[in-house]
Formats: C-alpha cells, structure tokens, sequence
C-alpha cells in the first residue's frame, strides 16, 4: 500500500475544478464515477455481479435502479463482495486479532471494523485512494481559515482524541499514516480516549503548543468542563469532532471555554465506510463532497424525502473505494438536506444531521431523542442514562473531585424523571446504578444507550 502525493493533488485540483462548474458539472461529474463503480463492481465482485445481473449495461444505468445493500448481507458474503481476491474474511480478522498490528497495511490494503453501534460490527477495506481522496478533497473544501489554520506550520501539533481497544479508523489511521507517509504524520498526536480523565487532561497539558484538536463531542464536553475547572491549559487554535451529535449548547461552551479558536468548532460528519462524505462551512451546514461520494434521505421504503424532511435513514455510495464497493449502502443515520441554496455560495448540497435510529429511546411507542435529556452537571464527569428494560432506566455517574454522590444522583434523576413526565410517560422507573459509565468498543462515550 502507498500513498501518492501526486494523486492527492489530483484529488485537489480535480476538486476545485468541479466546484467552480456549477451543478451541471458536479452531477456529470458524479454519474460517469457511479457508472465507472458499477461496472467494476460487476467485472471483479462475484456478489456484485450476480445482485446487478438484471440490470441494464453499467454505461446506461442510474442511482435508482440499483438495490440497496445492507451491512449483514454483504458481511455474509464478505469473500465475494471485495474486488480483489487476496483478503478473505479469516485472514481480515485474523490481522485484525493482533493489536499491534493496527495501522499495518496487508498488501495493497488497510483493514478496519466499525463499532457496532447499529448492529453487527463491519470490516471496511480501505485501498490507498480512500486517504489520498480524504487528504485531497478537504483540503479543497476548506475555506480560507481552516486552511490556514490546519496548514499553519508555526502553529503546532494536531491532537487526535480517539480510541478503541481494536482495529478502529480513529486510532487506526494515525498508525496507518505513520506508516506510510511518517513526514506528513510527524505533526499528529494520538491520546487514547478511554483512559481516566485526568490522564487526558495530563498528557494535553505536557505537549508543547497544540494548533487543533480531533475528537467526539462528548470528550470535548469534558474537555470544556476541565478548562472551565482550570485544571486543562491548552490554547488550540481550531477544534474538529466527529462521530457523534454536536449540540449548540456544546458549541458555545467550547467557545467560551476556549477563546484562543480562530474558527468556529468544526463538525465532521462521517463513518468508517466513509470518512469524509462532507464538510461544514462556516455558516453550519454539511456540504456533500457530491464528485465522489452520493448521500440519499430515504424514508422507510428506501424512497427519497422531499428536502426538509428528516429522513428515516441514508443511503451511501463511495466512488473512491472500488475494492470494496459501498453502492447504496443502508447507514442508518437520520439526515433533512436543506430546500434552499446555502449562504455560504457552495453548490454542493448541504443538510442537518439527527442522529440515528439506533440511539432513539423507544417507550411504550415513543420515541425520544437524547438530546432532550440533560446529562451534564457541575460536579460530574460523566453521566450516562441506560435503557435496561422498555421502562426502567438506570444512571450512571462518574463524580468529579470532592462531589457529593447522593445530592448529584438525586439532580440528576429528577432530571431526567422530569423529561419522561412532559413526554407523558410518569410511571417510567429511574434509579441509580451502581455501574460506572462506559465507552462504546470505539472509545466513544454515549450518554444514551438504548435497549437493544
């Protein structure tokens, strides 16, 4: 596996290129890539060939005559979805069952697994244009300030955040990159998220002059809550999170918390199976990269939804990765594309993410958002709220220094017994766990967790 700077300027340029076209050229530009896709998925994909077999020839076809796929069929048939036929599922997790070998290429490819938080985890093969596509096509959709601040070389490290005890992109692609270009990555630096908080706090307080952060906004809530204790001394100029829900509320309290950012908080959108589908402008919107990857807002038909309404999932399509083909591929999320033209002047199509049907709560036939719980308190670090049965919740709580337990548990519950009440559901139990909270396999914190 190698990365060419040479194709990631390609990325760049043919990036720039198409969004000076207008929408005539993203869309021609976005159908002959789809077409190019079909066609090697159905020459070097046994699966593939066989689920477009009715279909009509590749150079004719459109978006919606093809199928959508779904995580467990193609893991199912994992061996015959891949384009190349030198990595079968045994050998994929056979790599993967050796830590130290998180970030090692195997041949022409690097390997990872999803979290799981939807269902069934999945192994993601990722060939060189994945990075060289993520490096390029950022860099340009950046606006003038994040490319000043992310390219700045006086203005320091770039801390990732992130974690997961397994073969996870977050942790996964620092490794990867040192790997295979260790020059471009020698600026990156990489803090485990699961560790205690106060370890965190430690390790950002030893390193010398920190330019952005990478995280998930429930580590950055941490973060803001250890900055506003003084116990966090970091000044960074630019903070990026991704993964999960970033709030309003977050953002403000990170600006405060941090006055030394020169841009707003950046939201990244994204999965394993895609890392960068999009790039928020400065006014708050996720713009498609539409040149190579295609989002669909379909309802529970898999039909599409009139922009601004909230979708029931989305559908992805990766045209950068042709050896593993992600064709109208079920992701979950929950998107509503905005109906008009953003004021930022982008002509790629921008939307709102909500989150994903999988971390909805589910009583007695409604259906709740966690962001209508507040699980944040002055004396705790973190507070989780979980589903243990349809009616019956337990919260955790990992207390802060010289917290009193029972008077933050008593706040908390009422807290949170006080949003089923306005939602009609009084008879729900809440009661203290004597749990502490976890993290996803991922190293994602969720304040949520639903019953499954």
């Amino acid at each position: 596996m190698r990365f060419s700077l040479l194709r990631t300027l390609g990325y760049f340029v043919g990036g720039l290129w198409t969004a000076r076209g207008g929408r005539e050229r993203i869309e021609a530009r976005q159908l002959r890539r789809l077409r190019r896709l079909v066609e090697k998925a159905r020459q070097d994909s046994p699966l593939f060939r066989k689920l477009y077999s009715d279909l009509r020839e590749s150079s004719l076809i459109e978006l919606h005559e093809l199928p959508v796929t779904r995580k467990p069929d193609l893991m199912r048939d994992f061996d015959d979805w891949l384009t190349i036929r030198y990595l079968p599922l045994t050998r994929a997790r056979e790599h993967m069952s050796a830590i130290n070998k998180l970030g090692v290429p195997i041949d022409d490819v690097a390997v990872f697994r999803t979290s799981g938080t939807s269902g069934e985890p999945a192994v993601i093969v990722w060939p060189s244009a994945v990075l060289e596509y993520l490096y390029g096509i950022t860099l340009a959709r950046l606006d003038r300030d994040q490319l000043r601040i992310t390219n700045s070389r006086k203005a320091g490290l770039n801390v990732m955040i992130t974690g997961g005890n397994g073969h996870f992109a977050g942790a996964g692609i620092v490794r990867l990159m040192n790997h295979l270009v260790p020059w471009l990555a020698k600026r990156l630096t990489f803090i485990e998220a699961g560790q205690p908080i106060e370890k965190i706090v430690e390790q950002l307080n030893a390193l010398d002059g920190i330019a952005s952060i990478l995280t998930y906004p429930s580590v950055l809530s941490i973060l803001v809550r250890e900055k506003e204790a003084g116990r966090l001394h970091i000044e960074p100029a630019l903070i990026k999170v991704s993964g999960e829900t970033l709030t309003d509320d977050l953002c403000q309290k990170a600006r405060r918390a941090f006055p030394s950012l020169k841009h707003n908080i950046i939201n990244g959108y994204g999965c394993t199976e895609c890392l960068m589908p999009s790039l928020e402008c400065s006014h708050g919107r996720h713009h498609v990269h539409e040149d190579w990857v295609i989002l669909e807002a379909v309802d529970e038909n898999m039909q599409p939804v009139p922009d601004g309404s909230l979708s029931t999932t989305t559908l992805l399509t990766v045209l950068a990765n042709d050896v593993q083909p992600i064709i109208r591929y079920d992701i979950g999320d929950r998107l509503r594309f905005y109906p008009d033209p953003c004021p930022c002047g982008s002509l790629f199509r921008s939307f709102q993410v909500e989150g994903r049907q999988a971390t909805l709560l589910h009583v007695e036939g409604v259906a709740l958002s966690p962001l209508v719980f507040d699980l944040e308190h002055e004396q705790a670090r973190r507070i989780q709220l979980v589903q243990t049965a349809e009616k019956e919740f337990e919260v955790r709580i990992e207390l802060g220094e010289g917290a009193v337990s029972e008077v933050v548990l008593e706040q908390v519950i009422q807290s949170v017994r006080r949003v089923f009440q306005e939602n009609n559901l009084p008879d729900v139990e809440v009661r203290e766990s004597q749990s502490s909270p976890q993290l996803t396999a991922s190293g994602k914190f969720h304040e949520i967790i639903p019953l499954t």
